[in-house]
């Protein structure tokens, strides 16, 4: 196993492993409110709730780990069939786990106003990922590769930048927000431009690809 995929698997065991942690401290705290109590909701008047805080940072660094497995499988020539498995495997995982994780309303040690993605739109970005997973995988039967293109991208980085403003509850924007209501706030926008931006590529994607549902002559026959 060559140094790019061992940074991949160890952006999967970060994942798995703050995940667990999550699991293990919600239950304490569901198990001891006092233990649950003495936590602060937020850190001072930045509206940041201290959990929420630490997960944001496993976050960034976990995506920062996503841009240097790739750079370097490339810069030395190690690209394998194993990173090529594992790369869209840890990304997956790092997005698709955090849009379900705050999209989750009730959390003893979070306050009312702490920001919650809606369902809907969490439904949407994952529907949009396994069209296009089921897309790559109809189309690698037939060998032929889809390679990410510029709006795939784009839903990426949308997504890379509107994680971490929901995890800091939309912090430093917040202090835009005064007066515009719990929902009418920057975070919320940005949340929905990330959906958009998510779906939209995904047609794209289907449109652009959409030769690899044409059956073959012979078979037709």
């Amino acid at each position: 196993m060559n140094i790019p995929t061992k940074i991949t698997v160890s952006r999967i065991i970060a994942i798995i492993a703050m995940l667990l942690g999550l699991a293990i401290f919600e239950i304490v705290c569901l198990a001891n409110p006092i233990f649950c109590s003495s936590i602060p909701t937020y850190i001072g008047k930045t509206g940041i709730n201290p959990v929420y805080l630490v997960v944001c940072i496993i976050f960034i660094l976990a995506a920062i780990t996503d841009m240097i497995d790739g750079k370097l499988a490339r810069k030395w020539n190690q690209v394998t069939d194993l990173g090529k498995f594992l790369d869209p495997v840890a990304d997956k995982l790092l997005v698709n786990s955090m849009l379900i994780f705050l999209c989750i309303y009730d959390r003893c040690y979070v306050g009312g106003d702490q920001y919650v993605i809606p369902v809907y739109l969490v439904i949407v970005m994952i529907a949009r990922d396994i069209v296009v997973d089921c897309l790559r995988f109809v189309a690698a039967k037939k060998n032929v590769v889809i390679a990410a293109n510029i709006f795939g991208k784009a839903k990426t980085v949308c997504q890379m930048i509107t994680i971490p403003l929901i995890l800091l509850n939309g912090w430093p924007f917040t202090y835009f927000d005064i007066g515009w209501g719990k929902y009418l706030r920057i975070v919320s926008f940005l949340a929905y431009l990330t959906t958009v931006v998510s779906l939209v590529s995904g047609i794209i994607y289907v449109i652009q690809n959409r030769k690899v549902f044409k059956e073959d002559g012979k078979k037709r026959k």
